[in-house]
């Protein structure tokens, strides 16, 4: 049974999609329909936490999208895990965020990590993400390459050679048994120097985007077996009565209504 897995890049241009496509395509498991996505109607950017809210806007009404054209699993491909909660009240099917998962199965690497993402700005929101996740005993620091998406596209090697040079010193100074790569782009970057021969670090480096497609693939494969199934119990709980529901529909349909103007206002700032 073929596996539907929707990769999206949360950001509204299409300059991230060839880079994931070439670096992550090729581990997709046998039976995997991997495809890779973007937004529109929203910024290109998402360093900064104004225009993030707009990105997970756009990136909620996608992946319920996602859900309505039969995809068996969706990654949200960022390591900030835009929207990730919130979409798993809003669909059945599995929704990865790529940082959570890397947390979930560190343990199969080492016992502990170091964190190494873009710049300080994202680091801050890494480290409540920690918080979040449970995971403060287990991560031992950040450091950062201080890159910005958009610039790490343009110059792939030297986003690769500030990973090595980093990644080293900060296994050094934490003693972390494994770093997580927290950033799609910087990972991409680094797994694309690999496929084009470098030599691997000694000691383990996850990558988000692997870890996300081989979590999703799983998932999805439970539950096209019947074994999956998210707890609407409590956090992930969907609306329980018409009222609600009809506020959630609402929501929607703002959303489509806001759509065309929004692409508008977007599109011009898009790196495409």
């Amino acid at each position: 049974m073929v596996r539907r897995i929707n990769f999206i890049n949360p950001f509204g241009t299409t300059a991230y999609d060839a880079l994931i496509e070439e670096t992550l395509s090729h581990y997709a498991m046998e039976g995997t329909k991997l495809d890779i996505t973007h937004l529109d109607a929203c910024p290109a950017d998402m360093d900064y936490f104004y225009p993030k809210h707009i990105v997970e806007a756009s990136l909620l009404d996608a992946i319920k999208q996602s859900e309505e054209d039969g995809y068996d699993a969706v990654i949200s491909g960022c390591c900030y895990d835009p929207a990730v909660m919130v979409a798993r009240e809003l669909v059945d099917i599995p929704v990865i965020g790529p940082f959570e998962a890397c947390l979930n199965v560190l343990s199969y690497y080492g016992r502990t990590a170091v964190i190494v993402t873009d710049h300080v700005k994202a680091g801050s929101q890494m480290k409540d993400n920690v918080k979040v996740y449970g995971a403060s005993d287990r991560v031992l620091g950040l450091d950062v390459i201080n890159w910005y998406v958009r610039d790490m596209v343009n110059d792939t090697e030297a986003v690769a050679r500030d990973v090595i040079n980093v990644t080293a010193k900060s296994i050094e100074r934490t003693g972390a048994e494994a770093v997580i790569l927290n950033c799609t782009i910087i990972a991409a970057s680094y797994q694309k120097y690999l496929m084009n021969g470098g030599k691997p670090a000694p000691f383990p480096i996850l990558n988000p985007n692997l870890i996300a497609l081989t979590m999703a693939e799983s998932l999805a494969h439970l539950r096209q077996k019947g074994a999956y199934g998210i707890s609407r119990l409590g956090y992930y709980m969907q609306p329980h009565n018409d009222h609600f529901g009809e506020v959630s529909r609402q929501t929607r349909k703002a959303w489509h209504s806001a759509r065309p103007t929004l692409q508008k206002t977007f599109t011009a700032n898009a790196q495409d």
